[in-house]
């Protein structure tokens, strides 16, 4: 088992690499570097495997899925993550390491909020889609989580392996924070510098397509992670409905003693009555999820166990 494990994957990076690999080896000395090259059609995967790194390959696109691959096979006390464009300074490693090596941090957050990314960053979209979904998490899983869409990032072994990447795309760091948030993880904050990608670099990231993507894994992770409150504000809606177009015809019936819009008294009680169940479904969820929760507990301690176990072996 390694010590500390630097993940960086990698899709057409030539021109950042090297540059990432050396910088991280000042950082750390300590640590392997693993490069997860994802179908780059460039000279990627030569350019790192010259400057030291370790190279290996996914071939299903996308970054979540490298990630998914990374945390299979990698096996380290603690993993630091970071994207091969050179974006983020990687002296503040050994900090986010140390974090998680001495602290018992689960997830360490590389915040580029409340830095430099607003200055540096040169896609404003960019920028409104960060604070965006900012706030939505912060406010619907009641946490204070500064940056979630960082790619710079430190694990520990337990968040590793029990972390079940469902993403395919650039919105596993929304699905990682969801998860440790969720999950009661201990969750640190390193403040870090962040600059633009240099001149001839461009980002993989589609501010459009890829947004509409974070936002529906929010979505998601909410009605998974928080079902009362998911069901809660459907079925308001649909009550809310469904009274509406009762109140008048339970008017029409006082002033008249009569019902003449009866096709509207049925649809809205199918509506009322669909309110009662979704709320329902919810409350049932929800303790589904309580389940799913104490569950996870066992799976938690079971993991940091093999890991002690792991770690005494190579001792001995």
């Amino acid at each position: 088992m390694d010590k500390i494990a630097v993940l960086i994957p990698c899709y057409n990076e030539s021109k950042t690499i090297a540059k990432v690999i050396a910088d991280t080896k000042k950082a750390l000395p300590e640590a392997v570097i693993y490069v997860y090259d994802n179908n780059s059609t460039d000279d990627t995967a030569v350019i790192a495997e010259k400057a030291g790194a370790v190279v290996r390959h996914e071939y299903l696109q996308g970054k979540g899925n490298v990630i998914r691959r990374m945390f299979r096979e990698i096996n380290a006390e603690c993993y630091i993550m970071v994207d091969g464009d050179d974006t983020y300074p990687m002296e503040f490693a050994p900090q986010m390491a140390e974090l998680v090596l001495e602290l018992n941090s689960d997830m360490v957050v590389g915040d580029r909020l409340s830095s430099t990314y607003f200055t540096e960053n040169k896609r404003p979209f960019h920028n409104f889609g960060n604070s965006m979904v900012r706030s939505a998490i912060n406010h619907l899983f009641d946490c204070d989580i500064k940056d979630i869409m960082t790619g710079f990032r430190a694990f520990s072994y337990g968040f590793v392996k029990t972390f079940p990447v469902l993403s395919k795309g650039f919105e596993i760091e929304t699905e990682m924070t969801i998860f440790a948030v969720q999950n009661n993880m201990q969750i640190d904050n390193v403040i870090v510098e962040y600059r633009d990608r240099p001149e001839g670099s461009e980002s993989k990231l589609n501010t459009y397509s890829d947004g509409f993507k974070v936002i529906g894994t929010i979505i998601r992770l909410y009605k998974d992670y928080k079902p009362m409150g998911f069901f809660t504000i459907i079925a308001t809606i649909l009550a809310a409905i469904g009274t509406g177009f009762f109140v008048p015809v339970l008017i029409d019936f006082f002033e008249t003693g009569k019902v003449d819009k009866f096709p509207t008294l049925i649809v809205c009680c199918f509506v009322l009555v669909a309110a009662l169940q979704t709320f329902f479904t919810g409350l049932t969820l929800s303790q589904v999820n309580n389940q799913n929760r104490r569950d996870f507990e066992y799976r938690f301690m079971t993991v940091n166990r093999k890991e002690k176990e792991v770690l005494e072996k190579d001792k001995g």
